[in-house]
C-alpha cells in the first residue's frame, strides 16, 4: 500500500475538543517521511480512536457517499443526477481517478491509520494508573472493530468478490501504521479472516476491560461491534454465527413502535432512541450541512436521492413506513422539510443528524435470515412479527426468504445496504438505460494513486482505464 496518509490530532478536528491532550501532542501532525511516535497516555489513545469516528463521519464516507452507493445500485432508489451526483457510480462508468473512488478509498485507509496507531501500541507503556490503562485497552478493542470496519467496507466496493472473472482479489490490509509500506492486496479469503480476527479481537478487549452494558451510542460498545459482526457474517453466508449473535443481542434494545418510529431518526432523538445500536455523533457545531446525506435525499436540498414508485407500491396502505416517503415534483423522497422537525429519515434541516450506523431492527433481520438457513423457523417468525407489529400491520402466520427479502428493504430503505443484499443473495442488480453492462465494473477501480506507482504491487480491477 502507497498511500500518504496524514493522522494526528488536526485532522481529528471537533471530535476530540472534550480530550484533554498535552500541547505538542495536539500540534503533531504525521505525514509520510515522519514516522508516528508511541501513544504515551490514555488520552492520546482515545483521541485516536475518536479520530476513527470522525473520519467515519465525513461526507465522503458514511456523512453520505457510502450510504449512497448501497443504493443507487439497487432496485429501490435511484440517483437522478440533480447536483450531478452519484453519475459515474450508478451508470458504471468510472475511471481509477474518478473522486468517488478515490475519496472514498482514502478515507477507508485513513480510518485503518487510525486505528493501526491504537492497534500497535503497547497498552503495558501507557502513563497513569491501572484504570488509565484498562480504559486504554478497551479502546484499542474499538480500534480492531473500527479496523474492520474498515476492510470490510473496503472489500464491499474494491474487492472482486462480484466480477465476472479476475483474480478473488480483496484489498490490501495494511496491520500496522507505516505509510512508506508497499503490499499487494490479499486474497478475498484473507481479508474475511483478517475481518473474522479483528472483531473477534475486539470482543475480547472490549469484553475484559469495560462494560459490556454500556449504553453509549455514539461509540462502540461489546453489543454494537456484535451486531456489525451479525451484518458482516451475513454477508459471508455464515449463518450459524448469525444467530448466535442475534441471540446475544436479543431483547438488549427494543424495535421502534409505529409511534415513535419517525422520531427515532430525527435529531431530537440523537444517542437516545430504543431501537438505535451505534450511532456516529454529528449535532449542530460538527453539522455536515451541504454535504449531508440529508441534503441528497430531500427535495429541498440537493432532491438527487429518489425512491422508486416500485418501492413505495411495495409497502401496505397501513404500514407506517410509508410516510416516510413524500412525493414532491412527481418524485418519491425519504426526507421532506415541511415544519421543524421534518418526515422520513435523516431530516434536520442542517444535518445535524446521528448517522445511524446500526439500528436493533437490521439485527432482528438479520436473525430471519439465519435461522431460515438451518435454524428454527419458529425462532424466526418470532423476529419477523416484532417488526411487522410495531409497523401497523397484523402479525404473520409464516415467513419464507421472499418475505424477509421483501421487509429489509422495506424496513431498511435508504440505510445503504441494499445492494450488499442484492449481490450477496445473487439477485441481478438493475443498471439503469445506457448504462454499462461490463459485470466487471461491479467493483469499483482502485485509485490510480495506488497502481500508477513505478514498482508497486497493487494490482488494479479489470475493466477500467482500458
Amino acid at each position: 500500500m502507497n498511500k500518504i496518509i496524514k493522522i494526528g490530532l488536526l485532522s481529528i478536528g471537533v471530535a476530540v475538543t472534550s480530550i484533554s491532550c498535552s500541547e505538542d501532542f495536539v500540534e503533531r501532525e504525521f505525514y509520510q517521511d515522519v514516522q508516528q511516535a508511541p501513544l504515551k497516555t490514555d488520552n492520546e489513545v482515545q483521541a485516536f480512536v475518536r479520530g476513527g469516528y470522525a473520519t467515519m463521519r465525513n461526507t465522503e464516507y458514511y456523512g453520505a457517499d457510502f450510504l449512497a452507493y448501497g443504493e443507487v445500485r439497487s432496485d429501490e432508489m435511484i440517483s437522478n443526477l440533480s447536483g450531478g451526483y452519484y453519475q459515474n457510480v450508478m451508470n458504471y462508468t468510472m475511471l481509477s481517478n474518478d473522486p468517488y473512488a478515490v475519496n472514498t478509498y482514502n478515507r477507508i485507509y485513513e480510518l485503518v491509520a487510525k486505528a493501526n496507531v491504537v492497534i500497535n501500541t503497547d497498552m503495558a507503556t501507557i502513563q497513569g494508573t491501572d484504570t488509565d490503562r484498562k480504559n486504554s485497552r478497551y479502546a484499542q478493542g474499538q480500534a480492531y472493530a473500527l479496523r474492520a470496519i474498515g476492510f470490510f467496507d473496503g472489500l464491499r466496493l474494491y474487492g472482486q468478490k462480484y466480477i465476472s472473472g479476475g483474480e478473488s482479489l480483496g484489498i490490501v490490509l495494511p496491520l500496522k501504521y507505516d505509510p512508506t509500506a508497499r503490499m499487494p492486496r490479499a486474497t478475498i479469503a484473507q481479508t474475511e479472516a483478517q475481518i473474522d480476527a479483528d472483531f473477534t479481537k475486539a470482543i475480547e478487549l472490549m469484553t475484559a476491560n469495560g462494560n459490556a452494558l454500556s449504553t453509549n451510542k455514539t461509540e462502540l460498545t461489546v453489543y454494537s461491534v456484535k451486531g456489525l459482526m451479525s451484518r458482516f457474517y451475513l454477508y459471508k453466508g455464515d449463518y450459524a454465527k448469525v444467530r448466535s449473535l442475534t441471540n446475544d443481542i436479543f431483547n438488549k434494545y427494543s424495535v421502534a413502535s409505529a409511534a415513535l418510529l419517525q422520531e427515532t431518526f430525527r435529531f431530537t432523538m440523537n444517542g437516545a432512541a430504543p431501537n438505535s445500536i451505534f450511532e456516529l455523533a454529528v449535532g449542530i457545531n460538527s453539522s455536515l450541512s451541504t454535504g449531508s446525506y440529508r441534503q441528497r435525499l430531500n427535495p429541498n436540498g440537493y432532491a438527487n436521492l429518489v425512491v422508486n414508485a416500485s418501492t413505495q407500491a411495495a409497502y401496505d396502505a397501513n404500514d407506517i413506513r410509508r410516510t416516510f416517503i413524500t412525493l414532491s415534483g412527481g418524485q418519491r423522497f425519504l426526507s421532506f422539510s415541511s415544519n421543524a422537525n421534518g418526515i422520513g429519515k435523516y431530516t434536520q434541516g442542517v444535518g445535524a443528524d446521528n448517522i445511524k450506523m446500526l439500528r436493533y431492527e437490521e439485527i432482528l433481520l438479520n436473525g430471519v435470515e439465519a435461522e431460515l438457513n438451518g435454524g428454527d423457523p419458529a425462532k424466526a417468525l418470532t423476529y419477523y412479527n416484532q417488526i411487522l407489529t410495531n409497523r401497523g400491520l397484523a402479525a404473520a402466520v409464516s415467513v419464507d426468504m421472499t418475505k424477509l427479502k421483501l421487509e429489509r428493504m422495506k424496513e431498511l430503505l435508504g440505510e445503504g445496504i441494499r445492494q450488499w443484499d442484492l449481490r450477496r443473495w445473487g439477485t441481478a442488480v438493475p443498471r439503469p438505460t445506457g448504462a454499462s453492462t461490463n459485470v466487471d465494473l461491479n467493483a469499483f477501480p482502485i485509485p490510480r494513486q495506488e497502481t500508477d506507482l513505478a514498482g508497486t504491487p497493487v494490482k488494479s480491477n479489470p475493466g477500467y482505464d482500458n
